[in-house]
């Protein structure tokens, strides 16, 4: 079974509601992925913008994802626990999920959710390196992939 990645919130090439865009309550969506291969040792998810007027624009990066994690649930956060996500700084500068706010009149922007299965543990990269750095790093251990696509754009 290819490994697969899906949201409640909105479908695959829908526009992502209002209320998980920095123009609402800034919640992450809720996620749900299966699929992951039995050798699979990590998770890492990343949210891309590649439509941004200075080239692409990270949102969120989770890294060292236990690959028994089939979830995220709304909202979900770097908040101290048992649980607790690891996450790269993005490209507004926090290591949490901050979503869409593209240019007003810009047009719509395509926001990828990428899950990507890893054959390490662990990436040793510090989370100061950014989301577009987490992802690169991912490749470097894939073994399986799967996108998201939502759509967002902002009124005049």
């Amino acid at each position: 079974m290819p490994l697969t990645l899906s949201s409640s919130a909105f479908a695959d090439g829908g526009r992502i509601p209002e209320r998980y865009t920095r123009d609402g309550k800034n919640v992450s969506p809720p996620l749900k992925w299966s699929g992951v291969p039995d050798d699979a040792k990590s998770l890492v998810l990343v949210v891309q913008d590649p439509d941004a007027p200075s080239g692409t624009f990270g949102h969120w990066a989770v890294f060292n994802m236990s690959p028994e994690v089939q979830e995220l649930p709304e909202a979900e956060s770097g908040k101290p626990g048992p649980q607790a996500l690891r996450q790269a700084k993005n490209d507004f500068g926090n290591a949490y999920y901050d979503g869409p706010e593209p240019p007003a009149g810009h047009g719509v922007h395509h926001y990828h959710f990428r899950l990507a299965a890893l054959d390490t543990p662990n990436l040793a990269i510090p989370a100061s390196t950014g989301v577009e750095r987490i992802w690169q790093e991912a490749q470097k251990h894939l073994l399986e992939q799967a996108e998201l696509v939502g759509t967002y754009e902002r009124g005049q």
